[in-house]
């Protein structure tokens, strides 16, 4: 079932399952062979996975490796699309020195967490965004802040990501620190921290009202919403949910239950 549900992070993992699932059913005895053959499962993707796109795994390999064998990497930062930018560009960055020493899957996406040693900060980054150079400079494994690798990963804004594309996308000021809302928001948005009690959210949905209704999720003052047609959409969910509650204050019994 593992196997079958196997989720595709990474480029070329369905072949691969597919293969060993074939080859796992040829070792079996026969009695559990036919159990595991009544069942076949299809995957099917939901929206509200909000999947990224399936890393290389020759990438994967070599921050893996990295991190087993406790080596220096040296990264350079890809474009959303994969592309490397150019000196010059606007957008390129010069290459980091980390030290990497865990790799973490979460919201359906591939972080390492490493230390960089240019600032002398801890850092989450995207592995599909990186393009990673080995060496063989060895490093000794540091405490992790807080020692705990999970809040950590859970609660950091910059985690390298850019919003997922959607057919709408749009922002809002939260009266939240941008720890909490980065827990909680979902895979494919981007958590900016503006002070430590205020932070922007950007995310995409399938409509405008889609994502006014994730923001509506935080139970928090929203200001400085963008664009318009979010603010619209704001607007025309407000008068539905007023109309829900007019219809709610009836003393009508049949209509409370």
């Amino acid at each position: 079932m593992a196997l079958q549900t196997a989720p595709s992070t990474v480029f070329g993992l369905g072949d691969d399952a597919a293969r060993a699932l074939a080859a796992l059913e040829q070792v079996m005895p026969a009695p559990l062979r036919a159990s595991m053959q009544s069942l076949r499962l299809t995957r099917l993707q939901n929206y509200w996975e909000f999947p990224a796109p399936p890393i290389d795994s020759t990438a994967l390999t070599a921050v893996g490796a990295s991190v087993r064998h406790r080596h220096v990497l040296v990264t350079e930062t890809l474009r959303a699309d994969g592309s490397r930018p150019e000196p010059g560009d606007d957008d390129f960055l010069p290459a980091r020195r980390i030290e990497p020493h865990h790799l973490v899957v979460w919201a359906g996406r591939w972080y390492l967490v490493a230390y960089d040693l240019a600032d002398h900060e801890w850092r989450m980054r995207r592995v599909d965004r990186l393009h990673p150079r080995p060496t063989t400079h060895r490093f000794t494994a540091r405490e992790l802040p807080g020692e705990d690798l999970a809040q950590f990963v859970m609660r950091s804004h910059d985690r390298g990501d850019t919003p997922a594309a959607w057919p709408c996308t749009g922002s809002a000021r939260l009266d939240l620190p941008a720890d909490v809302v980065a827990r909680w928001a979902p895979g494919g948005s981007v958590v900016e921290h503006l002070d430590a009690n205020h932070c922007r959210l950007t995310l995409g949905a399938w409509s405008w009202a889609g994502i006014a209704g994730i923001l509506a999720t935080f139970d928090a003052e929203l200001s400085d919403l963008r664009p318009p047609e979010l603010v619209q959409a704001g607007r025309r969910l407000a008068r539905r949910w007023a109309t829900m509650t007019e219809t709610g204050d009836s003393d009508d019994p049949a209509r409370l239950s």
